[in-house]
């Protein structure tokens, strides 16, 4: 079994159980979500992998993280996460990429990300759920953070912390390869 397929059944299992322990229908859920009723049924089913942007939908709409979505073993006291088990979440053809390090739902939804951008690339998000907060760090080039549709220049060495309940993005406007880390608070589900 490939890691994607491994990665589809934890999802569609994880969904499915979050689901039921919110107490939602797939109609309610879809609702919620903004995620076809179809859509959700391929994912439970792990029939399909979805796009970042529905993933996050979903979570935000359970008011879990990605993290714990993904998440194909209970969590431990302690839990350490190599860098062959962090998930590749977005990635271009030219080398930008985004990796899900770790996450937690203790005290509340929280995840760890590293990305990197190469000149000329870019990615959108649509807003999260309100109370969501991101913090970011650059640690090489000039990242180019729009947030609600203001850019924001953040230099290496620099930080950004943001609300995330309004459409944002992330660009590398440059020449040269923006890495940077990135922590989401996500807020709580009801």
């Amino acid at each position: 079994m490939s890691d994607l397929d491994q990665l589809a059944q934890a999802l569609g299992r994880n969904l499915k159980h979050w689901r039921g322990e919110r107490g939602l229908t797939l109609d309610a859920l879809a609702a919620r979500s903004g995620v076809s009723r179809g859509m959700i049924i391929q994912i439970e089913q792990a029939r399909t992998n979805p796009s970042v942007g529905t993933t996050v939908k979903l979570a935000d709409a359970l008011g879990v993280s990605i993290a714990t979505l993904l998440d194909e073993v209970e969590s431990a006291a302690v839990r350490v996460v190599t860098p062959e088990q962090s998930v590749r979440m977005w990635s271009t053809s030219t080398g930008s990429r985004a990796r899900l390090l770790a996450g937690t739902e203790r005290p509340g939804p929280l995840e760890l990300w590293t990305w990197r951008l190469m000149p000329g690339d870019g990615s959108e998000s649509d807003a999260h759920a309100d109370g969501t907060v991101e913090l970011i760090h650059v640690t090489a080039g000039e990242l180019t953070l729009v947030v609600d549709g203001e850019e924001h220049r953040v230099a290496m060495g620099s930080s950004a912390v943001f609300d995330a309940n309004v459409p944002h993005g992330y660009r590398n406007d440059g020449d040269a390869v923006v890495e940077l880390t990135m922590a989401v608070s996500l807020a709580t589900g009801g």
